[in-house]
């Protein structure tokens, strides 16, 4: 079950808070690398990826501790929730920053965010781009030529970057479920492709005594499985 607005707002205004200066991830940029570390082809715990939420430093300096419980809850719930639609759906609804003059949908933060998670096991990444069909590979360049145009190293021009521009938010979901389908092929199973309003049968749930899947090394019932 997806997270309400409000839960997204909380976590929004805690990430807010953390301090500037260690150049924290915004929401749009949280929810591309939760998405990008749930694609990895290879699992990343959590022990792994948490702390380059808190910023640069990976020191979140929080101020007290109960902060630091419901901002690293908040966080937690967030990646349960991406991870719960891209299993029930093999799909994702990525979160935009939008322009306050224009209105328009902003995709550079999550695909920063989404690329972040990628260099987390870039061998990985390569070794599925090698094997993946050309399909998925002109997917996954794509993503990759959406960073380049993010960090002004593109080799499109400017009107190419223009028409890429406004159709990115569009095919972002579309790049993510291809994806999908090549790095996570558990998920979609042995029949047709799983696309929005096809859910398919997900595997059984661990017990709520035995170790968490993400590798967080606590049982189900003590992490995932509190959401």
């Amino acid at each position: 079950m997806g997270q309400s607005n409000l839960d997204l707002d909380r976590l929004n205004v805690l990430l807010h808070a953390l301090p500037v200066e260690n150049m924290p991830m915004t929401l749009s940029e949280l929810d591309g690398f939760v998405t990008g570390v749930l694609a990895c082809p290879e699992m990343i715990p959590p022990s792994e990826w948490l702390s380059l939420v808190w910023g640069e430093t990976g020191e979140a300096e929080f101020p007290d501790q109960k902060t630091a419980e419901e901002t690293i809850t908040a966080v937690m719930a967030h990646y349960n929730a991406v991870a719960e639609m891209m299993t029930r759906l093999l799909w994702v609804e990525p979160i935009y920053e939008f322009d306050p003059n224009s209105d328009e949908r902003m995709w550079e933060s999550w695909v920063d965010g989404f690329t972040r998670a990628m260099g987390l096991r870039p061998d990985a990444w390569s070794r599925l781009l090698d094997a993946a069909d050309e399909e998925t590979q002109a997917t996954m360049i794509f993503m990759m030529a959406l960073q380049d145009i993010y960090t002004g190293k593109s080799k499109f021009t400017d009107e190419e970057i223009d028409e890429i521009d406004l159709e990115a938010p569009d095919l972002i979901p579309n790049c993510v479920a291809a994806i999908l389908h090549q790095s996570r092929p558990e998920l979609a199973g042995p029949g047709p492709a799983n696309l929005p309003g096809q859910p398919f049968k997900a595997s059984p749930r661990p017990g709520r005594n035995d170790p968490c899947p993400c590798g967080s090394g606590r049982k189900y019932k003590q992490c995932c499985g509190r959401n």
